[in-house]
């Protein structure tokens, strides 16, 4: 058995003979640890630290050392239970930024976490955690400027309020606040929340963001929001939230910004510059978008930078709570705006902006000229004209992208480049006459990095030739084109640097075509990193075993519904014995019907090294008692069941663990 004390291989420069009037090597290593320290070990991230440190005892030393100097622990790559969270943070006391994944920790372990030290707190996902935490969190980091918090509520308002409060009363130099709730009764927290921060250091927060999440219903029952917010506040954002209650909340802003001079903190007028609101930031989550609403804004927050506005109506709109051409007339007094994203969601009911045309778009072409990005969704009654005079006229244009747009075509990208600003990332999702010759007048783009067509069913082969010249690209999604294993032919010709590519629900490609995109691919199988063959019918072991062997760079993997996936592409993921130099970090199987039970001995250790994140969903591993073992053996693996996407980033806070799972 091997001496794990023994120096590695690297050690040995060490026996070299002594140089003239040189001092005799010392035992270890021949570079001085200050050395080692400052140039080697800060340049590696916590994982490749504790990997080190099993090397040897010299190594082990130089890693703790090089613990505690660390400035930040980033722990958001995986859900850690409690064990091990208490075995790392102890070493790494002097971190003073710290995110962490909390799906798997309870109160205790996040408390045990925290210190007068921190001045940067994240915590992701908190679906355990309850509302005493935020009380700690303000007895234990007085010193924090930056929070983020994930939390998923359950309890009583009037417990989130106490602590709340208590949490806010306790910080001295607060700059910048994310708050992110998940929970169900958004009147009483958002009303009571703003209240709060004045309690606490207004002067110097900037930062508030809350996202709610819950029963949509539950959520818009807002009682009349009357706050005073910070006036050094720069962002804001609120999700859900009702229509008339935002109108009355923006005003209610509006009309603190008009409060004369002499009546503000003279000590905030000279440090800021300003009296009253300078609000650069706005999203809103709302039932309606309306005209009255965007008014609103306008005469209240006339220094927006970035607006983002999203909806989700569960009737058909009716006037006057609709949005019309009116409402986009007046986003042209917005003098600095350079982001703006409004979009009509079809997630409670099939609707879309059936009161705004071309019109609506060249009025707001005529004044925001200095967009540098564009997002819309739910445009039903634009065409090619309002698209079109849109990527014309904004001379710094870098991302557009349109959903749900039934009458945009290939025509809106007709000559376009040369005479639009370069674009970085064009999003075109849902549009069903757009086809391969929209992307035919982008192949000479030197600029493009980001293309997403999915759902635009219309894409067929040929858009792959167009494709291949977009020198710069690094993620693709093709997801529901017309393409076959022909198309996957000709991108495996290319010499494109793509590092992430979507072919969900392709039905027509096979394991051929992905055989022969990996296996043939001149680039793309050094680069890509991330692939998603969801919902491919084509797709069988011989698909997924080229994607093992060629995939050098995989690290996260999407097969769900594939049904002809066997036990035999589990053994071979598991082994690793084809990977290239990158591990399997993510990997989502959930509904391939095919695995059989004795799937599950394939999770147990040495096997799956790597592994971080599991969805097994809709598999018979949901149903095996022995997998919650594997769980609490593999503290870094996350096995998710309730379907989640890779990662579990939506849906987080249905989950509920015990026992370090």
């Amino acid at each position: 058995m091997t001496d794990c004390n023994k120096r590695p291989c690297g050690e040995t420069a060490t026996a070299l003979p002594e140089t003239s009037g040189g001092a005799p090597p010392q035992e270890g290593f021949p570079l001085p640890d200050t050395l080692i320290l400052s140039e080697i070990l800060r340049r590696l991230e916590l994982e490749s630290l504790c990997s080190l440190a099993c090397v040897s005892r010299a190594l082990r030393s130089l890693v703790t050392q090089a613990l505690s100097t660390l400035p930040s622990l980033d722990l958001s790559a995986f859900s850690p239970n409690g064990e091990l969270l208490h075995r790392i943070v102890p070493r790494l006391r002097g971190a003073k930024s710290v995110t962490i994944d909390c799906l798997h920790l309870d109160d205790c372990s996040v408390v045990s976490v925290l210190g007068p030290h921190i001045q940067e707190l994240n915590l992701l996902k908190c679906a355990s955690l309850s509302y005493d935490v935020l009380a700690s969190i303000g007895e234990k980091c007085p010193n924090l400027r930056i929070l983020v918090l994930e939390l998923a509520g359950e309890s009583s308002p009037a417990i989130f309020r106490r602590n709340l409060i208590k949490m806010l009363k306790k910080f001295l130099y607060l700059e910048v606040k994310c708050f992110h709730t998940a929970c169900l009764f958004s009147a009483t927290i958002f009303t009571k929340l703003s209240l709060a921060v004045n309690l606490a250091n207004p002067s110097l927060l900037q930062h508030l963001s809350i996202k709610v999440r819950g029963t949509e219903g539950d959520a818009y029952d807002l009682a009349c929001i009357d706050v005073v917010l910070p006036k050094t506040l720069r962002f804001l954002k609120l999700q859900p939230v009702n229509e008339q209650d935002a109108i009355l909340f923006v005003e209610k802003l509006g009309y603190e910004r008009e409060i004369p001079s002499k009546l503000v903190n003279s000590s905030i007028n000279s440090s800021l510059g300003f009296s009253g609101f300078a609000l650069q930031r706005l999203s809103l989550v709302l039932n309606l978008i309306s005209d009255r609403l965007v008014a609103s804004i306008m005469g209240s927050l006339p220094l927006l930078v970035e607006l983002d506005l999203e909806d989700r109506p569960c009737t058909e709109p009716k006037l006057p709570h609709d949005l019309t051409n009116i409402g986009l007339q007046f986003l042209g007094s917005f003098q600095h705006l350079t982001h703006l994203s409004i979009v009509r969601s079809r997630q409670n009911y099939p609707v879309s902006f059936k009161r705004i045309n071309d019109l609506g778009l060249l009025l707001l072409c005529e004044s925001c000229r200095a967009l540098e990005s564009v997002r819309l969704g739910g445009f039903s009654k634009v065409t090619d004209a309002g698209f079109s005079s849109l990527l014309r006229s904004c001379y710094n244009l870098k991302k557009f992208e349109i959903r749900n747009a039934p009458l945009l075509s290939d025509l809106a990208f007709h000559n376009i480049v040369g005479v639009v600003s370069p674009l970085v990332e064009l999003k075109l999702n849902s549009c069903n006459l757009i086809t391969s010759e929209a992307v035919a007048e982008l192949a000479s783009s030197s600029t493009l990095e980001v293309l997403d067509t999915y759902s635009c069913r219309s894409i067929a082969d040929n858009c792959l030739v167009y494709i291949s010249f977009l020198s710069t690209l690094t993620s693709l999604n093709l997801g529901g084109a017309d393409i076959t294993d022909s198309g996957l032919s000709v991108l495996s010709k290319s010499d494109l640097p793509i590092t992430n590519l979507c072919l969900r629900g392709c039905t027509r490609v096979t394991d051929r075509g992905i055989i022969c995109l990996l296996n043939s691919g001149v680039r793309i199988k050094k680069t890509l990193s991330s692939l998603d063959v969801g919902h491919m019918p084509g797709i069988s072991d011989r698909a997924i075993h080229a994607i093992i062997s060629s995939g050098e760079a995989i690290t996260e993997l999407c097969m769900r519904y594939c049904f002809h996936v066997t036990d035999n592409s589990l053994k071979t993921l598991a082994s690793g014995r084809y990977t290239g130099s990158s591990l399997l970090q993510k990997l989502d199987i959930c509904h391939c019907l095919r695995f059989s039970d004795g799937v599950v001995e394939l999770l147990e250790r040495p096997l799956f090294r790597g592994l971080r994140w599991l969805g097994v969903g809709g598999t018979s591993l949901t149903k095996r008692a022995d997998v919650s073992g594997i769980c609490r053996m593999r503290p870094w693996l996350t096995i998710c069941f309730e379907g989640c996407e890779l990662g579990c980033h939506d849906g987080w806070q249905y989950h509920k663990y015990n026992d370090g799972n």
